[in-house]
């Protein structure tokens, strides 16, 4: 009786049916079994290792003097609609269907094409010439259902999509009026995150909660401090349980300072948008490029899923800016230099390890 022959494996191959049962349109796999979803901003992915991660909670403080943090929402949102995925937006407005309107629609920037392609190009050089053979056809593959389905698009802010495109989505809007109380949200968003439940299995769909303007002061809830911040609370307890991403903003000058500071802590995630003055001289003299500043984004806190290892960045505020007028970006600031000299200055975005700079150590 002949024995069986079974073919010879290489310990660089990869299990490639494992990576297609698993591919899903709008989802990254991460470190730590993390699997994340695009804020609908490509510069903010990048700065956050990947995006948001499945079952945290992101928060926004806003800027009383400007609605910079509309730019951030539309954009989380309008990714979501771009990936058929479930969507829950609540707002202090009497109605709040009426926003979605105002959403930008996916375009195209050449610049952000020339700037992935030479990505894709550096990323093809790290791959050594005597491992390609492990890959084959398949990862072929797998590189065309990537260039299918973006993870991140850019969107034209100038550019709102069509009413006729959220017709067979799946879209739930709750306005923050409707109740003096929010427990009747917090059923909503209970309901909402049953249908995108975690499993051990692959992820067939990813949630997205945007909350807009917590506290708002229009809200019968505004003055019920403990019970918002017990609604933020099981609102995180529901997310760790489900594949879902949840992005509130709220106003920290209508908050006590001490509950403030508690709803900062209850962030995964923590930015902060703020306006910049239209002329101001000594920012102008300071930083370069302040002409086409819009605001600044402040990264207070980064998502620590499946790990205790804290993420350092090389950067943690970022100037957004508009490019073509249409297309939201994020750099870093660079401050322009005194003695009138080029200087040196970091990339576009930051990163997640390492510096961009190199430079000798004396000791």
């Amino acid at each position: 009786m002949e024995a069986t022959t079974k073919p010879r494996t290489s310990s660089f191959s990869r299990n490639l049916s494992s990576a297609h049962s698993s591919q899903t349109p709008g989802l990254k796999h991460g470190p730590n079994g993390t699997t994340f979803i695009s804020s609908g901003i490509p510069d903010l992915d990048k700065i956050l290792c990947g995006g948001f991660p499945l079952g945290s909670l992101v928060l926004v403080m806003e800027d009383a003097e400007a609605p910079h943090h509309m730019l951030l929402l539309r954009n989380f949102m309008s990714q979501g609609l771009v990936h058929n995925q479930p969507l829950l937006y609540a707002s202090p407005s009497r109605d709040p269907r009426g926003f979605l309107g105002t959403l930008p629609s996916p375009g195209t920037s050449k610049d952000n094409k020339s700037r992935d392609s030479s990505a894709e190009q550096e990323k093809g050089l790290r791959i050594a010439w005597q491992y390609k053979k492990y890959f084959g056809e398949s990862q072929e593959n797998v590189n065309a259902i990537d260039g299918k389905y973006e993870f991140c698009n850019d969107f034209d802010l100038r550019k709102p999509f069509d009413r006729h495109f959220f017709s067979g989505k799946h879209v739930e809007c709750v306005s923050l009026l409707d109740s003096s109380s929010l427990s009747t949200t917090l059923d909503r968003c209970a309901t909402f995150l049953s249908q995108v439940p975690r499993n051990d299995g692959n992820i067939s769909s990813a949630g997205r909660i945007a909350i807009q303007s917590l506290c708002a002061p229009q809200c019968d809830h505004s003055n019920m401090e403990w019970e918002m911040l017990s609604f933020l609370r099981s609102l995180k307890s529901m997310l760790r349980s489900s594949n879902a991403v949840a992005v509130v903003t709220f106003s920290p000058s209508l908050l006590l300072p001490s509950f403030s500071k508690r709803w900062q802590h209850m962030a995964d995630t923590l930015l902060s948008v703020k306006a910049i003055p239209d002329e101001d001289k000594e920012l102008a003299n300071l930083l370069t490029g302040y002409q086409d500043m819009v605001g600044l984004l402040n990264i207070h806190k980064v998502a620590q899923i499946n790990t205790q290892v804290p993420r350092i960045l090389e950067a943690t505020t970022f100037s957004i800016k508009l490019q073509k007028r249409r297309f939201l970006v994020l750099e870093c600031l660079n401050q322009a230099p005194v003695d009138g000299s080029t200087g040196s200055s970091y990339g576009s975005t930051g990163s997640c390890s390492g510096s961009s700079k190199a430079g000798s150590l004396d000791f």
